[in-house]
């Protein structure tokens, strides 16, 4: 789905990735679940491209609903996948500590459940090789992507800005609608690593240019990313 210029979204507010489209060729960011592959073929076509115009996957973290089609584009297509180094052994093996969930509601909950499994998100593929990055590097990809660390949903926690496409990318660092409760708005993300480290990194966005703030879950959110901690902090749970 066309967002803007530069700027495309595959998937929806439950599951979401995202392409940068520019002269240069095309740069992803996350990879969702392994269905999302389809939705990734049918856009490219719709901009009368193909996998071949890919150039480089960013991932903002390696938990496995954002690692969907990553290792198939890297294995049988040759397409580098990035990934912050504190996150690159999540991002091959899947080990992570456990969590709390907290709040929940069974509809939506079951939801999301459904909708994993409808796009194959219980067969997660770990990345057989990654290329590590770190907070500030600007990649060499379409669109110069900027990684920001923004550790706290997981310590290699990024995100992403491209300032042709005025976008930041989030991944997990906030979300817009809660998959476990179904709530809709700017809200910490569940399934977070360190709340409070994650509450506190948002400030670490607050400078950058852009209005378009973009999540892995949850609709795009038109705003600046100076109201961004504000916004999720006052919908935090108590400590």
């Amino acid at each position: 789905m066309r967002l803007a210029p530069h700027l495309h979204r595959l998937g929806n507010d439950t599951v979401a990735c995202y392409l940068v489209d520019t002269a240069e060729g095309i740069t992803l960011v996350d990879a969702g679940l392994p269905g999302h592959w389809r939705d990734l073929q049918r856009e490219l076509r719709s901009l009368g491209k193909s996998v071949d115009d890919v150039r480089g996957l960013v991932l903002t973290h390696g938990d496995s609903d954002h690692l969907g089609f990553a290792e198939r584009l890297r294995s049988a297509h040759g397409v580098p996948v990035f990934v912050h180094a504190a996150d690159a052994a999540r991002a091959r093996t899947g080990e992570k500590p456990p969590v709390t969930t907290g709040a929940w509601r069974p509809g939506p909950a079951l939801g999301f459940l459904g909708y994993a499994v409808r796009k194959n998100g219980l067969r997660t593929r770990y990345l057989g090789a990654v290329t590590e990055v770190g907070d500030g590097d600007v990649l060499d990809l379409p669109g110069s992507p900027v990684v920001v660390g923004v550790p706290g949903h997981s310590p290699g926690s990024v995100a992403v800005h491209v300032p042709l496409a005025d976008a930041l990318f989030v991944g997990d660092a906030l979300t817009t609608r809660h998959v476990l409760t179904g709530r809709r708005g700017p809200q910490p993300a569940p399934f977070t690593d360190d709340p409070a480290a994650a509450l506190a990194s948002l400030d670490r966005i607050a400078h950058l240019p852009a209005s378009w703030i973009l999540p892995g879950h949850g609709a795009p959110w038109r705003t600046s990313p100076a109201r961004v901690g504000e916004a999720v902090r006052a919908a935090a749970p108590p400590s």
